[in-house]
């Protein structure tokens, strides 16, 4: 595969990442069954940026990994893909985690249900939904995105030359274009400089 390619797929496994953990994110992990003062049970819909808030801030870090891939090159671009492998992991352990662990919480780290007082809700254990894979299938895209940039690193193209400044241009070459451009500018290319 040549490394505009794999770059291209790198940009969109980022791009990709960002749209599982946001809609991860957006989507109910958990509904509680929450004893209510005075008696009353009531359903709390738990989404993923309450029982792990830190998905929403993921999913921009994979939006802004798209633009520091393409952009950096060299040791910052194998920053950018520690940066990705590193939240990708932390993703992805509390992502299974959900999946694997119901929650059971009695200190309010769950949210309150509209009307009641936090401090009299005891949480009682629940049924998890499969949204959490979403979570994990966006972890999973960002580790790969990562692992290629930290190991492929210099078969991905990086900005050159032709995105610099224009005054930053080599003169031409080619006497017949240095030609046509002296006419450009207004001099005449037959007569010499002195």
């Amino acid at each position: 595969m040549t490394g505009g390619r794999l770059l291209g797929l790198v940009c969109a496994g980022l791009a990709a990442a960002a749209a599982a953990l946001w809609g991860g994110s957006q989507a109910v992990w958990y509904r509680v069954t929450a004893a209510v003062a005075g008696g009353g049970q009531q359903v709390v819909d738990v989404t993923g940026a309450q029982a792990r808030p830190a998905l929403g801030g993921v999913a921009l870090l994979a939006l802004a990994a798209v633009a520091g891939v393409v952009a950096t090159g060299g040791v910052l671009r194998r920053v950018v893909g520690g940066l990705l492998v590193l939240a990708g992991g932390a993703v992805a352990v509390t992502a299974v985690l959900s999946l694997l662990v119901t929650p059971f919480a009695t200190d309010g780290s769950l949210p309150a249900v509209a009307g009641t007082d936090r401090d009299a809700l005891r949480y009682a254990p629940t049924a998890t939904t499969p949204a959490p894979l979403l979570a994990v299938l966006g972890a999973v895209l960002l580790l790969a995105a990562g692992v290629v940039v930290l190991l492929r690193e210099r078969r991905l193209p990086r900005l050159g030359a032709r995105y610099a400044a224009p005054g930053a241009r080599p003169a031409p070459t080619d006497p017949d274009r240095a030609a046509w451009q002296d006419l450009d500018a207004g001099r005449d290319p037959t007569v010499g400089p002195g």
